[in-house]
Parts: structure tokens; C-alpha cells; sequence
């Protein structure tokens, strides 16, 4: 009889050979070599049980491994009569919880439910890429990752500085998956998280009253950062130094975390870069409008708002998620509400009463930021017409102010201000005047403003300008990117 033990060629007779008993020796040594050089899997401790990470190496000598632990709850899942309500806790578990697999995406639609000028550019050049990320998406989806560093800095060897990292996008879509935060928790020496939270319709969706009131997404990243300052500690990291940053959307929300009263403790510092609170799109001013052409297009459009959310509660979320509510251009079709608790009052009067008093702020712009609002007008080969530039600008006025008495006069006044009088009727000139209108309207002019506001109170205010050319026959010629950073006194 023959025994079969390990690789299928290593067979055994009961009389084995010296050199078959070498063997196996030989074999089970290299096993044990093989495990003892394998990178062990973390564990650790949370307030709701404990997780099992993975230690993953990164492509470069200079950055050391990253432990990664993915699909953390922290939240309990909004489903069934919890739609369109704050989050609540996660319940506990026992044993070891896996975390080595992203959590799925929130309920989403890149395809016809997002206006693509309110995307990145870098979203919507690669929506197949961005597809696979948010594929098999489920209303159960309030999780974070986090990356922790396993190499000590000599420089600072007591807890880490933490960065939480809110996603951007449209409030339409987007997920934390997407970016992976190992290199800059290795190159940092900082615990970076990414998460997931609402969006969209189930994410924003307001009657303007007691029935839905809205901000269900944001409510998600403040209970996100509850989560984190709690048990942070558990992986080496120091709840208080906790930073939140985020880029267009993100930005935003990360400006209106820092008017909320709900977040009050629960981070230090924050990076608004290419958004604020003070943006056209930031806060949607007319969420009833918005909810009752939902509501109609799903056959949930009744008088009492209560009934109403109690229909759109008994709606699957791929139904809710694909009807197609175009916003008024500049603006939001769900998004963060003025609610009188999450958000108090208008952002703008809040900034100038101080309410982000306790937070060092750094703001940033990048140059040529509006230059999706100006790709439909520009011809490749000859830039933009006097008859594209003026159309633009009326188009501009018109979406954004409506038709308010002096409108003419509104204008003129901008066609003057952007208007290059030495080059006049160079279409490149055009071309680069009308990028700029968009850029300051939309990105420069609210963040300046911001930081502004901020630093009147003393508090730590920072603003950078980044600047970089992109090779293309519609963008600028190549030149040296530039970062432009400074305090604001």
C-alpha cells in the first residue's frame, strides 16, 4: 500500500529509502521556511469586535508594507424602514471578522443619472475602469478602509496622525474603493481612510420638512468620523490629530463638516481642495422641487409627505437610483440641504458668525479647473468664436442667476471683465478668458472667500494655487507644474 503525503510526485512506501525520508525532511523544511517568511495576518481590537487585516508590500524599496483592513462597518445598515434616516451604530460581532475584501458600493448610476459636467475630468475619460468599482452595489454599503503603516518613523514614534478621505464626485456617485491609501499611509507615516456613504437619491433626497429631511450622506461621514476617533487608538493612531480632506464634491463636504455641529470633536484639521461650501453646486436650495419629480416618475407622488417617503421607502433601490433628474446646470439635484440642524443656516451667514472656529483649514485651487464647462464651445484647430464667447457668457448668466432684473448689465459687465482688450480677437485668448470665468466663478471665488471668512477669527487658514500645463491641442503648452502655498493672516 502506498501513502500519498504532500506534492502528488512524493510517494511513500512503508519502507521508505533514506533518500525518500531525505526528502521529505527537505519538503516539510521548505514549508516551514515559506510560512515563517510569509508577513503574518494583523488582528485588531475595535469597541465591536475584532478584525483580521492583511499586511500588503508595496512596488518600492523606500516605502515600507501596509497593513490594510477593508469593509469595516461603521454604521449599521440603512435598510428597509431605515432609508432615509440617520445612520445608527454598527451591532457587534464575535469571533474574527475578515477584512481583507472591499464592501460593495452604494446604490449608484454613472451612465444617465449624473450631469457629466459635474464629474472630473479623470472620471468620465475612464467610465469603464470606474464601472468595475461599482459593480453588484446594495443599500448595505456603510463601511470604511483603513491603511496602517508598519514601518516606525524615527521622527515621530508615538501615535499616527490620521486622514480620513471623503470621495467626490457629483453626490451622484463615487465610492472610497477607488483609491487605495497605501502609498500615502507609507510615504505619510499617517492611518488613511477611505469610505463609502449615500448618495444620490438615497444618499440627499429632502421633502423639506420632518418627513425626509435630508443629509443622509453627510450624516454618514459624521458617523464614519465618530467611528474613527473611537477606535482609532486600537491601530496605532491618535484620535486627536485627525484630518479630513476631499476634492470637488468631497471638498465640499468636508467645508460643510466644518459648519456642522454634529462633527463638533471629531477631526482637528481639514483640506478643502477645489470645492467649498460657497459653490453653485455645494448645497441644493430646492430639494422639494427635485423629490417631487422623483416621487411622480415612481408613482409615489401623493399630498402628505409622510406617505410619500413611506411609498419611496417600499421602491428597490435600483428604481430609485436610475430615474433620470436633471439639475439646472451649476446646481444639484440631491445634495446637502439646509435643514436648521445639520446644516443650520446658510453657509456663507455661518462662516461669517465663526462656526468653523476650532479647525486649521487649508484650501487650493488648481488652474484652468473650468475648462469642462468650456469643451463643448471650443473648436480644436481655431478656440472659441466671438460668437461662442458671447453665447457662453449669456448661457452662464441665464442658468446661474436666472433672469433677474439688470441682467443685461450683468453681462456686459462680465464679457467686459473677461475680456483680454491687448488680444482681443485671438480665439486662443477667448479660449483661455472663458476658462478662467468658470475657474474663479466656480472653484477660486468660493474658496478665497472661505479662507477669508476663517481667518478673520485668527484660526489657521492655508491657501495653495497648483498650476500645471497638459499636453493637448486644447490645453495650454507644456510647462513645469507649480504649487503656490501661503498662510492667509
Amino acid at each position: 500500500m502506498w501513502l500519498r503525503l504532500g506534492p502528488p510526485s512524493l510517494s511513500l512506501s512503508p519502507k521508505p529509502t533514506v533518500g525518500r525520508s531525505l526528502c521529505l525532511t527537505l519538503w516539510f523544511l521548505s514549508l516551514a521556511l515559506r510560512a515563517s517568511t510569509q508577513a503574518p495576518a494583523p488582528t485588531v481590537n475595535t469597541h465591536f469586535g475584532k478584525l483580521r487585516g492583511a499586511r500588503v508590500p508595496l512596488p518600492s524599496e523606500i516605502l515600507g508594507p501596509v497593513d490594510q483592513y477593508l469593509g469595516v462597518p461603521y454604521a449599521a445598515p440603512p435598510i428597509g424602514e431605515k432609508r432615509f434616516l440617520p445612520p445608527e451604530p454598527p451591532p457587534s460581532w464575535s469571533g474574527i471578522r475578515n477584512a481583507t475584501h472591499f464592501p460593495p458600493v452604494c446604490p449608484q448610476n454613472i451612465h444617465t443619472a449624473v450631469p457629466e459636467v459635474m464629474l472630473p475630468v479623470w472620471f468620465t475619460a475612464n467610465l469603464d475602469i470606474v464601472a468595475t468599482y461599482i459593480q453588484e452595489p446594495n443599500e448595505d454599503c456603510l463601511y470604511l478602509n483603513v491603511y496602517v503603516p508598519t514601518e516606525d518613523d524615527i521622527r515621530d514614534s508615538g501615535a499616527k496622525p490620521v486622514m480620513v478621505y471623503i470621495h467626490g464626485g457629483s453626490y451622484m456617485e463615487g465610492t472610497g474603493n477607488m483609491i487605495d491609501g497605501s502609498v500615502l499611509a507609507s510615504y505619510g507615516n499617517v492611518i488613511v481612510i477611505t469610505l463609502n456613504y449615500r448618495v444620490g437619491v438615497l444618499g440627499f433626497l429632502s421633502t423639506g420638512d420632518q418627513a425626509a429631511k435630508g443629509n443622509y450622506g453627510l450624516l454618514d461621514q459624521i458617523q464614519a468620523l465618530r467611528w474613527v476617533s473611537e477606535n482609532i487608538a486600537f491601530f496605532g493612531g491618535d484620535p486627536r490629530r485627525i484630518t479630513v480632506f476631499g476634492s470637488g464634491i468631497g471638498a465640499s463636504c468636508v467645508s460643510l463638516l466644518t459648519l456642522s455641529h454634529h462633527s463638533e470633536g471629531l477631526f482637528q484639521r481639514a483640506i478643502i481642495q477645489s470645492g467649498s461650501a460657497l459653490s453653485s453646486w455645494a448645497v441644493n436650495y430646492q430639494p422639494v422641487k427635485y423629490t417631487s419629480l422623483l416621487a411622480d416618475k415612481v408613482g409615489c407622488n401623493v399630498l402628505d409627505t409622510v406617505d410619500m417617503v413611506d411609498c419611496l421607502r417600499q421602491k428597490s433601490a435600483k428604481e430609485l437610483v436610475e430615474q433620470d433628474i436633471q439639475p439646472a446646470r451649476y446646481h444639484v439635484a440631491f445634495g446637502p440641504v439646509i435643514d436648521g440642524d445639520v446644516i443650520p443656516d446658510d453657509p456663507e451667514i455661518l462662516m461669517e458668525q465663526g462656526e468653523f472656529l476650532n479647525y486649521d483649514i487649508m484650501l487650493g485651487v488648481n488652474q484652468g479647473e473650468g475648462l469642462k464647462f468650456v469643451e463643448g464651445v471650443v473648436d480644436p484647430e481655431d478656440g472659441v468664436s466671438g460668437t461662442d464667447f458671447d453665447y457662453s457668457v449669456s448661457n452662464f448668466v441665464d442658468n446661474l442667476y436666472g433672469y433677474p432684473e439688470g441682467k443685461d448689465t450683468l453681462r456686459e459687465t462680465i464679457k467686459f471683465m473677461y475680456t483680454d482688450w491687448a488680444d482681443r480677437d485671438n480665439p486662443e485668448t477667448r479660449r483661455k478668458t472663458l476658462v478662467a470665468l468658470f475657474t474663479d466663478h466656480q472653484w477660486v471665488e468660493p474658496s478665497v472667500v472661505t479662507a477669508d471668512l476663517h481667518a478673520r477669527y485668527g484660526s489657521p487658514t492655508y491657501f495653495y494655487a497648483f498650476y500645471h500645463h497638459c499636453q493637448s491641442l486644447m490645453k495650454p503648452s507644456p510647462s513645469p507644474g507649480i504649487l503656490v502655498c501661503c498662510s492667509v493672516n
